[in-house]
């Protein structure tokens, strides 16, 4: 099984183990149902905003849910992201690897402008891009985001 259908099974088991619909979860994560839905049918990842809110709501962690770890962690949940912190925790990241942001780029292949968006906090990190860097890396999506 993939990374992103892992991810998404474990959205939809949360969300039914919870009696939840969709459209609950739609409501709860301020979204449309349809563009909930598209989450759970893997026809879009879901944004790293929302994941967290997401994760927020069940006080779990982004690790468990992603597939980056099979343990349910109970975690706060008034977590937010800042663009900056995770930023700064994308060029540590980097640094301890010894990899330059050209690098990083060719991993995640885009460009080493983006890389430096995510790095200065001027973009979010995608979450797919998130995942695949602490694939390689062996990190947590939850340390990256500064979640505790």
């Amino acid at each position: 099984m993939k990374l992103d259908e892992f991810m998404l099974d474990r959205i939809r088991d949360l969300r039914e183990e919870n009696d939840l619909h969709q459209k609950d979860m739609a409501e709860i994560l301020n979204v449309s149902q349809p563009n909930y839905a598209r989450w759970e049918t893997k026809a879009k990842i879901i944004p790293l905003t929302k994941l967290n809110e997401l994760c927020n709501y069940f006080s779990i962690n982004m690790d468990y849910i992603t597939g980056l770890s099979n343990k349910i962690k109970h975690m706060n949940n008034n977590n937010k992201l800042n663009k900056k912190v995770i930023g700064n925790n994308i060029k540590l990241l980097r640094k301890e690897n010894n990899i330059v942001q050209q690098d990083l780029a060719n991993l995640l292949n885009t460009t080493q402008s983006v890389i430096s968006a995510y790095e200065n906090g001027k973009t979010l990190i995608l979450t797919a891009f998130a995942i695949q860097l602490c694939l390689k890396y062996n990190y947590s999506l939850d340390k990256l985001c500064n979640r505790k």
